[in-house]
């Protein structure tokens, strides 16, 4: 388990559409990666880019960023893609809350986070990527018409981002407690992780929230 890992971190870091804390990309992804000026779209917390993956085949007119701090995880996601020919996806190993050193102000259209840990313990609220912490982050990358959603099956992950919109006089877009039972779902909100698929079939409800910063 341990070497097959190791290959992995191993063949991530030789890939053409991936990166480990790069330096000179910030502000330039469409520059030095993508060639095009196309609008800029990340997942945050992206495990195997599987939502990465479904958006990007889904809209070839924008580009795709998977961010998380698994190599071995990205590692799916970014050979997908290359023996997919998705084109317009990179994959970016990097901590969350380092976010700012690796995009621009307004760089990115849209942010995604698909079912992220909803750090339940008490002691861990600061690590929650809704929490303020990050929300703070986010709008120094995200332009101002533009989005963020999140997707969970937590019910405490729903009410503590609800909350933070509240306290904080965010634009709340949409939401709902219920996805697959709202006349909210649409293609976009379609698209599933393995986990989401796991989550649905013992029962658990998706919750969705998008709200602009």
């Amino acid at each position: 388990m341990a070497r097959n890992k190791t290959l992995k971190l191993k063949e991530f870091k030789e890939f053409p559409n991936t990166f480990e804390n790069p330096t000179e990309i910030k502000g330039n992804w469409g520059k030095i990666f993508f060639k095009n000026n196309n609008p800029i779209v990340l997942e945050l917390g992206c495990g195997k880019g599987e939502y990465t993956l479904g958006l990007a085949k889904m809209f070839p007119d924008k580009n795709f960023i998977g961010v998380d701090v698994k190599g071995a995880r990205l590692w799916k996601g970014a050979k997908t893609a290359i023996e997919n020919e998705i084109n317009n996806v990179a994959f970016l190993r990097i901590y969350i809350d380092h976010i700012t050193d690796y995009f621009a102000k307004d760089e990115v259209s849209e942010i995604w986070l698909t079912f992220p840990d909803p750090q339940p313990k008490k002691g861990h609220i600061k690590k929650r990527l809704t929490n303020k912490k990050f929300i703070d982050l986010y709008s120094q990358i995200l332009s101002k018409s533009g989005s963020l959603h999140l997707k969970t099956d937590s019910e405490l992950m729903f009410e503590y981002t609800n909350e933070v919109i509240a306290e904080n006089k965010i634009n709340c877009i949409r939401q709902t407690s219920d996805l697959y039972n709202s006349d909210l779902v649409d293609k976009i909100l379609s698209v599933k992780t393995t986990y989401e698929q796991k989550f649905l079939e013992i029962g658990s409800t998706i919750k969705y929230i998008e709200f602009t910063l």
